[in-house]
This record gives structure tokens, sequence and C-alpha cells, in this order.
């Protein structure tokens, strides 16, 4: 399987002197090209930082990122990102067709076309009927399958999500978990996901990355050896699930504590 993204000696330093912050310190992984990989980490951790280094949204202070073996150095033309604030991401002036095509028009698509992938995109998120509506006119969960369309038809190489389902609730979370392993699945979508979640990171993912408190660094990367295919009631049941559910959260639980801290304690 080959590598789609390359993460290695990634860190993210704010502010200089006495005054600076470590974020995210030597992180170092791969997702392959398919994959569903979840990173899992406490509050604060520094997730969002990694998540934005990343994308190429700001420069890291060091450490090199790499999608298809192009060393990232701003956005990527075939990288997209879906973020937790759905409300603040979609223009409300523009109807749901035209805010999945707004990013379309920056990548010189045509008019056809960008109607075209605008509509199969929503057709993927099976929201095939609220084209002209406009967001405000949609409940919460809508407007996050529109934003999730929106990153679709841009038809990335990665798609990266940053808990891009903790401002709904918990029904919702449910259908748009299960919607994005079946979009995933059926387009062999490369997504990379980060949650504070264990479970969504456990049911989401074919693979978990459980990161420490900040400065965050990798604790453990695990396979989830569950079935393709998913139910939010038996999966969750599942003596897998439970046994990997706390296996994260033991890593979380140690994880949280510094080689320094766990050594005084």
């Amino acid at each position: 399987m080959a590598t789609m993204l390359e993460v290695s000696g990634l860190y993210h330093r704010y502010g200089g002197g006495e005054n600076a912050h470590l974020a995210v310190n030597d992180l170092t992984f791969t997702v392959e090209t398919g994959q569903l990989a979840c990173i899992v980490g406490p509050s604060g951790c520094g997730k969002s930082t990694m998540l934005r280094c990343i994308s190429g949204l700001i420069k890291p202070s060091g450490g090199e990122v790499s999608l298809h073996g192009d060393r990232v150095d701003g956005v990527p033309k075939d990288l997209a990102v879906v973020f937790q604030d759905y409300s603040r991401s979609l223009f409300p002036w523009l109807t749901v067709r035209q805010n999945v095509e707004f990013p379309l028009r920056w990548h010189g698509i045509g008019k056809d076309e960008r109607r075209e992938r605008a509509q199969e995109a929503l057709e993927w998120v099976n929201l095939p009927n609220v084209a002209n509506k406009y967001p405000w006119q949609l409940s919460g969960g809508m407007q996050q399958r529109v934003s999730i369309a929106r990153a679709l038809a841009r038809r990335p190489a990665l798609l990266l999500m940053d808990e891009p389902f903790a401002s709904v609730d918990a029904q919702t979370r449910f259908e748009l978990e299960d919607l994005l392993r079946k979009v995933q699945s059926a387009h062999g979508s490369t997504i990379l996901l980060v949650t504070h979640d264990i479970d969504e990171s456990v049911y989401l993912g074919d693979r978990v990355l459980v990161l420490s408190k900040s400065p965050a660094t990798i604790v453990a990367d695990l396979t989830v050896d569950l079935p393709a295919e998913r139910d939010q009631i038996t999966t969750r049941e599942s003596a897998e699930f439970v046994s990997l559910r706390a296996e994260v959260a033991r890593l979380l639980q140690s994880g949280a504590k510094t080689p320094a801290e766990v050594g005084g304690s």
C-alpha cells in the first residue's frame, strides 16, 4: 500500500523566549492511501496545531510533512479540511450548491463541472434535494454534511477532519460517523481525523494514533481489528471494541504524564 501522508519530526512552538509554548513535539507517522486514521488525545494537547501544520495553514517550527511524496509548503491543491465549527465555515448568503462549488471556482473548474461535482457530493452525503436552500435553513447535522460535501467535491487526495462531529447531538453524531465510513469505503478516500472522543476514534478508524498531553507526542499507533461493516450498537458491544477502547483509555491516562512526572510519582 502506498504512503499518502508522511510526517517526520514535526514540532511547533508559539512565541519565543520565556513565553514560548511548545505545542507539538517530534511527531512522526505515516498514513497509507485509502486509510481512515484517527488521532485521539486529551483536550489542549496540540491536535489542532498538528492538523494546521499538516494542512499547510501554518508553517511548523521544524520537521517535514509530505503529501504523496511532495513536501508540503503552503496548502496543497489536492487537500481539503473539515473543521468542527460548521456554522462559521459555510457562507450564509450562498445557497448550499454555491457553498459546495465555492472552492472549485478557485481551481479554474468550469461552471458545468462545478455543478455536476456539487450535486454528486451532495448525493454522497444524502442531501440530494437541498441544493437551492441556504445553510441557515438546515439543521446543524445537515450543515456539517454540506461542509463534508464541499470537501469531497474537491476530490482531495487527503481529507483532514478536526473534531468534525463535536458540535452536534449524539444521535446526529452517530449518523455522521456512519456516513463518513460509508463514503470513505465507497470512494477509497484517505482521511486523517482528529478527535478527543475515544469511542469515536475506535469506531471510525482503521488505525488509532494516541497522543500525550501537550506538547503532543505519539504514545501508540494501534491497528483497529474490527470488521469494515460497522454498526453503532453491535460494534460498540463487541468484545474487540470494548477491549480496544479500554486500551486507548489506558494509554491516554498513562500518556497524560511526562516521563519526569512518572519518575517522580
